[in-house]
């Protein structure tokens, strides 16, 4: 009886220490919370910055790997007129946009993802 809870144990960590290495090798088709990964940004055409008179920094609650920021970004590049990046590290994004926006415009753009927005500041 105790082989058996032995060798259970040792192919659970053997499963763990595969999936693990195999995320860190870039091959799982996941992200670290189990979204499906995001492979590229969605990149904007123009981005000269003259181009996008209105500033916004947007609070992102939810992200906690690269991919998630990389969903976030594109979640808000594929928006018309807009340019994002975000800075994972401070759980936010800097959007650039050709036309003034509200609040609510950014949380509708983030409407079919898990992210959720904290906070909303015009920069100028």
């Amino acid at each position: 009886m105790t082989a058996i809870i032995v060798i259970c144990a040792i192919l659970l960590v053997a499963f763990a220490v595969y999936n693990t290495v195999k995320k860190m090798r870039g091959k799982s088709k996941s992200s670290c919370c189990g979204t499906p990964e995001v492979k590229t940004v969605k990149k904007v055409a123009d981005t000269d910055e003259s181009h996008y008179p209105f500033r916004y920094e947007v609070g992102i609650e939810g992200m906690h790997c690269p991919n998630c920021a990389r969903a976030v970004e594109n979640a808000f590049n594929s928006m018309d007129g807009i340019w994002a990046s975000v800075e994972l590290g401070r759980n936010r994004a800097i959007v650039r946009a050709k036309q003034e926006m509200t609040e609510s415009g950014f949380a509708e753009a983030l409407g079919n993802t898990s992210y959720k927005l904290t906070y909303f500041s015009v920069k100028g």
